[in-house]
Parts: structure tokens; sequence; C-alpha cells
């Protein structure tokens, strides 16, 4: 598993500019409020006044998690005070799919000659790479 930091600094600053919120509080978010929270919520940056603005998903999750603003505030990084306003949420992160099957001698002949037919090459390789690939998804998804 790959650590998510570049991605969630990425997003802050897509998200925030350069206002974003302090690494720290970011990386600490997740395991102080939880995963359903942190999909709804999430820290993009701090006020001058050291105020937390926390974009939430709509005035309903707003509305929740200010009534839960001590809580939250007290188990972040120094417990800042937390202002939450609806706003643009990073991209969640991408959940990993199946991993991919080789396909067999078989497969990938029949892929070569289903695609054959195709006179550009570039676009001859590409149907016959996913023919390929269907082809092995195909036989691995058959009951026995």
């Amino acid at each position: 598993m790959e650590p998510l930091g570049d991605e969630i600094r990425a997003q802050l600053r897509r998200a925030g500019g350069e206002a974003a919120a302090t690494d720290e509080v970011a990386a600490a978010w997740p395991a102080a409020v939880g995963e359903e929270i942190a999909r709804n919520a999430w820290p993009m940056r701090t006020q001058a006044d050291g105020t937390l603005v926390v974009h939430v998903r709509d005035s309903i999750w707003g509305f929740e998690l200010t009534q839960r603003a001590g809580d939250i505030s007290s188990r972040l990084p120094g417990s800042p005070p937390l202002r939450f306003v609806p706003g643009t949420l990073p991209d969640p992160a991408p959940t990993p799919g199946p991993s991919p099957v080789e396909a067999t001698p078989q497969e990938v002949r029949e892929a070569q000659v289903l695609a054959a037919a195709i006179e550009d090459a570039a676009l001859r390789e590409s149907v016959a790479k996913t023919i390929k690939a269907s082809l092995a998804r195909g036989r691995n998804d058959r009951s026995v």
C-alpha cells in the first residue's frame, strides 16, 4: 500500500489553494473523525485567527459536525477551532480493482486472430489487448 500523503496534499491544493490545511491536521483527520465523516468533510485551510475551515458535502453535514466541533477539535493536533462550510471535497482515493488475470497462449492467439482484420496497427494492437484481457477475465468468472 502506498502512502496517500502526496495525493491528499495535491487534492487540498486543488480544492483550497495555497491556504490548504496543514499537513499534520490533514494526516490526522481520517483517524480523528472516522471514515464516513472523512468522506463527507475535509479540512481545507486555516484562517489567520487559527480557525480550521472544513469543507462539508452539504449544509446537513455542516450542521451535524458543528454540533460535534468540540469533540472533533480535541482529537486534532493543536485543537483548533473549527468552521464547517459546504464546499469542494477532495476526490476519493481510487479503490483497487481486481488483479489482472494472465491470458493463456490460446487466448492470445484468439485475440490476434479476431483483431487481424483491423488495418491500423496501433488500433489492432489495442483491440487485441482488450480482447485478450476480456477472454482471460471471462475464463476467470466462469463457475466450475
